[in-house]
């Protein structure tokens, strides 16, 4: 690799040379701390160099030769058809600028002999034109403004967030010097020859075909580059500038990238990890390897192979133009199912609910480009992935690391499948899961056995999950309204308004007497899930400890699970039966609750898992 490094002061880096934003260059993303960070080092610098020589007679052109230089840090650039592009380091030099314009304004209004020195390092002639030496095409206005001093409020910040972000940090910059000077014309003098005569930056100029390496290398100081913006970066590097333009290539990937991060900071990065895992893992320990430098195991040999983007324009073309656009559109449409609750897809929200985002994950496997099955295979991968965890979990069977083992199996298994192949492949891989746990050859994925027991192990969340489940099946099967959002009933748990698991077995001797004065048979039936409710935390509070009677009364207008309970519940509601009948369910009031009734109930709430994760 050619390489010429050239080490420059300010007033050289910005004489002759206009420097141009490569279109695979991220904004001007410096916020306050890295600007106030570097006015800090800068200033510490110059005002120790200062108090050695302020009262000095010798001439500040002469005297700034005394002074210590402070090297600034290193900036890329490459040659492309007569134009200097900057690779790295747009960060740094953009802030530059905004100091070169605070010091223009500054040595205008004290009638500095240096105005139009410092004013040359802004801007200057480039053929015909004059142009800003950091020449942000598509920000001209922005910083047109700030070198005209117009109120910050009134420049045009309308292009971006370069725009906006150049006007924020020229007020912080422009505070900080107002205070750093107050009219003190000497220290103002004395602080432009430092700047532009002390301050050292290497720049390196490096062959166009080595700019995505050299890219993903070195960071903007202050600002780490993200895993997104170093892949862009050695992505649209390879192109020619022509055809980036041509088959507006920048605009893709910052839309397709909007998208996503607009749900979340970042989120961009979590659908490239969720993207590769699905379409190159097909192990755990596989899928590992993108968790951190994704962006740069993917241009490993073997993975590559696949992909085809490494040294290969035109991979790279038809991977942005046709992968990159259809899985961040349908990443895109999951997140907004997983966000908001769907009837058409309500198992992606139900899996957000219980965390399973490794939904994300299967349907980026499943789905082909293009996929004429996409929502289909969302539907059903959503909902097999629910169905899986919940019956694992309700007949003791979850473990997380199998399952998660599991998980990338099931992905590879999937990938680019039909979706005639994923149900079974799903049937397959639950069954084997309890096999493994029961040390026995499973056959069918219910079993009262292994669900009898059930309820103490349970995490609490997740036994809010399944009594919202419960509630929402009364409700769709009922015709009636959920009297509580899913949220609420899973999510909300404040001591007021949250909703909490209720032992309908109190701590009393009447109903220790039920099991026969045995503590422990008694503390392993109430906790299961037939001797638990989910109650409101007011409602929760005032039946403690009470008898089965006086909480049967509680019960009424709390959820509708727990109304069946009553005989009131029973009185002229037509649907109600008419549910009853249809799934033939052993509804009934019950009056007095002991071990029979407990069991009752939990055999009922069976029926009713088949029926909901049949």
């Amino acid at each position: 690799m050619d390489i010429a490094p050239d080490k420059q002061n300010i007033d050289r880096v910005f004489s002759n040379t206009t420097y141009y934003i490569d279109f695979y260059q991220r904004q001007y993303k410096w916020n306050d701390e890295p600007v106030k960070r570097l006015l800090e080092d800068l200033f510490y610098k110059f005002n120790e160099e200062y108090d050695k020589y302020k009262n000095s007679d010798i001439p500040l052109d002469q005297l700034i030769a005394k002074y210590s230089w402070y090297y600034l840090n290193t900036y890329v650039t490459n040659l492309v058809e007569g134009k200097i592009y900057i690779v790295d380091g747009q960060q740094r030099l953009t802030t530059i600028t905004l100091i070169l314009i605070k010091l223009k304004h500054l040595a205008e209004s004290s009638n500095s002999s240096l105005t139009d020195w410092v004013k040359n390092k802004i801007t200057g002639h480039s053929g015909f034109k004059k142009e800003f030496w950091m020449n942000h095409e598509l920000h001209k206005s922005a910083m047109q403004g700030l070198l005209d001093n117009i109120d910050a409020d009134k420049i045009d910040v309308s292009s971006g967030i370069t725009a906006q972000n150049m006007v924020q940090n020229f007020q912080i910059i422009s505070k900080w010097m107002d205070i750093e000077f107050s009219d003190d014309l000497h220290k103002l003098e004395s602080f432009i020859f430092f700047f532009l005569n002390r301050i050292v930056l290497i720049n390196l100029s490096v062959e166009q075909t080595e700019v995505p390496m050299v890219f993903e290398v070195i960071n903007d100081r202050g600002v780490k580059l993200k895993p997104y913006e170093i892949l862009k970066g050695k992505l649209l590097g390879q192109i020619d500038k022509d055809e980036l333009l041509i088959l507006r290539l920048n605009e893709i990937w910052e839309d397709q990238v909007g998208k996503l991060n607009d749900f979340a900071d970042d989120e961009i990065d979590e659908f490239f990890i969720y993207f590769l895992k699905a379409k190159l893992a097909d192990s755990r320990g596989t899928a590992q390897k993108f968790d951190k430098d994704y962006h740069r195991v993917m241009f490993e040999e073997e993975y590559n192979v696949i992909l085809k983007l490494k040294h290969n324009p035109k991979g790279v073309k038809a991977f942005l133009l046709n992968d990159f656009i259809y899985y961040t559109n349908l990443y895109k449409k999951v997140l907004d199912f997983y966000e908001t609750f769907d009837e058409k897809q309500p198992y992606v929200f139900y899996n957000k609910l219980t965390d399973m985002s490794t939904q994300f994950l299967l349907i980026l496997s499943a789905c082909n480009i293009n996929d004429p099955e996409e929502d289909e295979k969302i539907y059903l991968i959503s909902r097999q992935l629910d169905r899986m965890f919940c019956l694992l979990q309700l007949q003791r069977s979850y473990n997380s690391n199998p399952f998660g083992t599991s998980i990338f199996k099931l992905s590879a298994e999937i990938r680019n499948q039909p979706i005639a192949n994923i149900e079974a492949t799903f049937n397959k891989a639950l069954i084997q899961q309890l096999s493994d746990v029961r040390g026995v050859n499973v056959e069918s994925v219910f079993s009262y056995g292994n669900f009898k027991d059930t309820g103490i192990e349970l995490e609490k969340r997740f036994k809010r999950y399944f009594f919202a489940r419960i509630e929402k099946f009364i409700a769709d099967n009922t015709n009636m309204n959920m009297k509580h959002t899913l949220y609420d009933l899973i999510q909300n748990t404040g001591w007021k308004n949250g909703f909490h698991i209720e032992h309908i077995l109190s701590y009393n001797d009447e109903n220790y007497a039920l099991f026969n004065n045995d503590e422990d048979v008694f503390e392993r039936e109430r906790n299961r899930l037939g001797g638990v409710l989910l109650l409101k935390g007011a409602d929760n509070i005032s039946s403690n400890n009470e008898s089965y009677k006086k909480k049967l009364k509680s019960y009424a207008n709390t959820l509708y699970w727990n109304e069946t309970l009553r005989e009131d519940t029973y009185k002229s509601k037509l649907d109600f039966k008419k549910m009853i009948n249809n799934f033939s369910l052993n509804f009934r009031p019950i009056n007095e609750f002991g071990p029979n009734e407990l069991e009752e109930r939990h055999r009922l709430l069976f029926e009713i898992v088949k029926i909901i994760w049949n």
